[in-house]
Order: structure tokens, then sequence, then C-alpha cells
């Protein structure tokens, strides 16, 4: 454990390790979902993402308490390296035959390391969280197991109530039959560091995007122009998402300074942070059916807007979190995206694909700049 008090908001290298990762695992649950784009195969990959979130942030908050300069701690964190290979490696078909190998993968990080820092972290109150958080994540843990030997309708039913399980544990204090509460006010952190990890792994979501425009448009032979409009659009897309994230939680931004209690920062980075990943993960995916497809489906029209409807949740939830913002102009955004998807499913084929890229680009870029010009005329109302 890193000495009592001191403050680690720099992202060590191991930690940068550990997170180059969750590239391959963020690629892998965006093509499991541009495989399976029906209601079911959302809901699917809804619940893995769930597991491959927990599984970072658990892993992010407990680099608060440690010293990542341990000879220990370094082979902890390739364990849990390892653990997310095991999740990524089986995502993409842990409804079917892989369904041990995501599951164990899982429950064997999020069990080991509540059970290395319960002993890491002993004569410490955290130490007594973490055995509470070990209840917690065993208990969960079996119904992963059970649901991998299930066929796909029952196992889905079972890893939701697990994945419930486990995000609702820190809802409840981590309070757990013969050993009480471990509540949040107790879980002493560091603001900046969380922060930090957290803008990295967005990051990684949107360069995940990236790497899907540059493999999609190398597959397509020759390229046609209007895939070379619709990879534009896409990096336009990304851009201003980018923008508009760092320009509301970046460093120095008004969020940025907000509230630091830990009840806070567990809504703004464990859960608020969840959506704005998974929005990224989706924009990447319309993307790829911008580039490859000429139509505009439903799958299109949905995914296009519903990647920027996702992360601007995950925007209201922190900023409501971290300042109570009203977060007007996301509201405004959110509602205008709304209207490019209704239009977008009227018309249907007779709408071409690009378009429905330019407008949620435009959407986007619209509250990017209005962020920006907010937070320099009004620093105490940044984002709103």
């Amino acid at each position: 454990m890193r000495s009592e008090g001191a403050r680690r908001s720099e992202v060590a290298p191991i930690e940068l390790f550990f997170d180059l990762v969750y590239v391959f695992a963020i690629i892998q649950v965006s093509h499991t979902l541009l495989a399976h784009l029906t209601w079911m195969g959302v809901f699917e990959v809804a619940v893995l993402f769930g597991a491959v979130w927990w599984a970072w942030n658990y892993s992010a908050w407990a680099m608060n308490w440690l010293d990542p300069r341990s000879g220990i701690v370094r082979v902890l964190n390739g364990l849990l390296m390892l653990a997310a290979l095991g999740m990524s490696l089986g995502l993409p078909h842990a409804f079917a035959e892989d369904g041990l190998l995501f599951a164990a993968c899982y429950v064997g990080a999020q069990v080991g390391r509540a059970a290395f820092m319960a002993v890491a972290l002993r004569g410490h109150v955290l130490a007594k969280n973490y055995t509470n958080l070990l209840a917690w994540s065993a208990s969960a843990g079996v119904l992963w197991i059970v649901g991998a030997f299930l066929e796909p309708g029952p196992r889905l039913a079972v890893w939701l109530a697990a994945l419930i399980v486990d995000v609702a544990a820190p809802r409840f204090e981590f309070r757990f039959p013969g050993l009480g509460a471990a509540p949040m006010h107790t879980w002493p952190t560091d603001p900046e560091h969380l922060a930090e990890r957290n803008r990295g792994v967005f990051v990684i979501a949107l360069g995940e995007s990236i790497l899907i425009m540059g493999f999609t448009l190398s597959e397509l032979d020759p390229v046609p122009a209007r895939a070379v409009v619709a990879t534009l659009l896409g990096f336009l897309g990304l851009f201003v998402l980018w923008w508009a994230y760092f320009a509301l939680a970046g460093h120095d931004t008004q969020a940025s300074r907000g509230d630091a209690s830990t009840g806070v920062l567990r809504s703004a980075f464990a859960y608020a942070h969840a959506l704005m990943v998974a929005g990224a993960i989706v924009v990447a995916v319309s993307i790829e059916l911008r580039i490859s497809h000429a139509a505009t489906d439903p799958a299109l029209v949905l995914t296009s807007v519903g990647g920027p409807l996702i992360y601007l949740v995950g925007n209201i939830l922190f900023l409501r979190s971290r300042t109570g913002s009203v977060a007007r102009a996301r509201y405004l955004a959110a509602a205008a995206l709304v209207v490019v998807g209704v239009v977008g499913l009227a018309l249907g084929h007779a709408l071409p694909s690009v378009v429905i890229g330019l407008a949620t680009a435009t959407v986007m870029g619209t509250l990017a700049v209005v962020t920006q010009v907010t937070a320099r005329r009004t620093p105490a109302v940044a984002g709103g």
C-alpha cells in the first residue's frame, strides 16, 4: 500500500500497460455488436460490456491504494491483464461455446483482486472494505459460473442477475450479512488519478474507432468515393466527440474541480463513464456501417444516433454528480439527435447514409463548441 495521505495523480507505466489490454477488449465488444445487430444481440453485448467495464473499473480503483513500483503489485496487474485477455478472447462466443472461458476469467479477476487487497491492506479500514467486496464478488461469481453451463436464453438471464449484483454493490455500501457495511466515505480516493484513468480509457474507446475505420477501408477494393466521404465524416464525428468530452471532463474544467467525495466519484466514474465509453463503442459500429453500407437501414440509423445519445446520458450523470449542473446544452443535443433518428427511420433508403453521419457530427460539434465557449465565459457552469 502507498503511504497514508500520499497522492499519486499521475498514471503509472504499469497502469498504461494494463489499459492496452482493453484496446483489444473494446474491439471485441464492437465487433461482437456489429455481428449481432438484433435486439437480443444488443442485450447480450450490453451484459458482456458491463462485465468488461466492471473488471476494468475495479482495477482502476484498486490502484488508488497500491504502490505501482511494488513488484507484487506489478504481478497482480499482470495477472489481471491475463484475465482481461481471456475475457476478450471468449467474448465473441460468450453465449455459445466460450461462456465458461469468459465467466471464469471475469470471476477470477474480481475475486482474486478483492482477496489480494483484503490481505495487502490488512490493518487498514480498506481491508475490511475489501472483505465485504470479496463477499459480493464471490456471490456474483457463483451466478456467472452457473450461467456459463446454461443455454443462451437462461444464461443471459442469470448473467444479467450476476451483473446487477456486481454493479449494485456500491449502491448498497457493500453491506453483507455478518460483515456489516463499507460506506463510501471509508474509501479514501485520489480524484485526479481516477479522472486520468477514465480519460485514458475513453480515449482508448475513440482510438478503437480509428482502427475500425482503417481496417474497414483497407478491405475495400476499389475504395468507392462514398466510403471515403463516410470515413472523413466518421473521423470528424470522433474528433468532435473527443472535443466535447475534454471540454467537459478534461484538466482544469469546472467539472474536474467539482465535488470529490467518494460517493460522487463512484457515480461520475464507475457509472457515468461506463455510459460514455459504451456510447463511443456504438459510434464505432455506426462508422463501420456507414463505410460499408450505402443504404440507410434501421440498424445504421439507430447506432448513428444511439451512440451519441448513450454518451450524452453519461455526460448528464457526470455533470449532475460533480457539479449539480442542469446540463441544458446536452438535453438540447439529445433532442436534436432524436429528431435526426426519427427522420432517418422515416425516410429510410431515400436518405444517403452519409447524411446521417453529417447530421450527428453537426449536433455533437455544435455541443463541443458550446461547451468550450461556456467554459471560458462562465467557469462556474461549464458544460451546462
